[in-house]
């Protein structure tokens, strides 16, 4: 899986240093180890620099640094904004599947439940710090779970045609 992302996400081989694979970067999407980007290496990367810091409990590069430099900063910590969390995703994920019987996960699935969740953040709420749902939004697991299993219906993975009362497809 590590290739693949490699591959994917790195078109131009790009190989050493952090400075020269974050140089004219949009995005730095930190899955590491606390302090593997610098200031330095954060200055190197365009003009409106996107960083998910998610090493948790200490993030690649601490936000109090970062912010000054960044137009949107986000990490896994619920002390910061922009939380990103897998609970997001869970239990609506699971009502989604079970709901509809589902006999497998697909990506069309994991998808849907990734635009549910950015559909629980209103244009008049998104801003640079409010990109992602807390994880105290009570709009997102319904969300996830219906927009699961839609796609498995859609999909052909579902055993079951919805019920109308199921929560689900309220």
């Amino acid at each position: 899986m590590k290739t693949w992302v490699g591959e994917s996400t790195n078109p131009q081989q790009i190989k050493g240093k952090m400075g020269a694979a974050t140089h004219n970067a949009d995005v730095f999407i930190g899955l590491s180890v606390p302090g593997a980007l610098t200031l330095r290496d954060l200055k190197r990367m365009s003009r409106n620099r996107i960083v998910f810091a998610m090493a948790n409990p200490v993030p690649e590069i601490q936000p109090e640094e970062a912010l000054p430099h960044v137009r949107v900063m986000a990490t896994g910590r619920s002390d910061y904004p922009n939380q990103i969390n897998n609970v997001l995703c869970f239990p609506g994920f699971f009502r989604g599947l079970l709901d509809i019987r589902a006999r497998f996960v697909n990506d069309e699935m994991k998808l849907a439940a990734a635009h549910a969740i950015a559909s629980c953040v209103t244009r008049s709420e998104l801003g640079p710090e409010y990109i992602i749902p807390s994880v105290f939004n009570k709009k997102v697991a319904q969300a996830v779970a219906s927009e699961v299993a839609r796609a498995a219906q859609k999909t052909g993975v579902a055993r079951r045609r919805p019920r109308a009362e199921s929560p689900t497809w309220a």
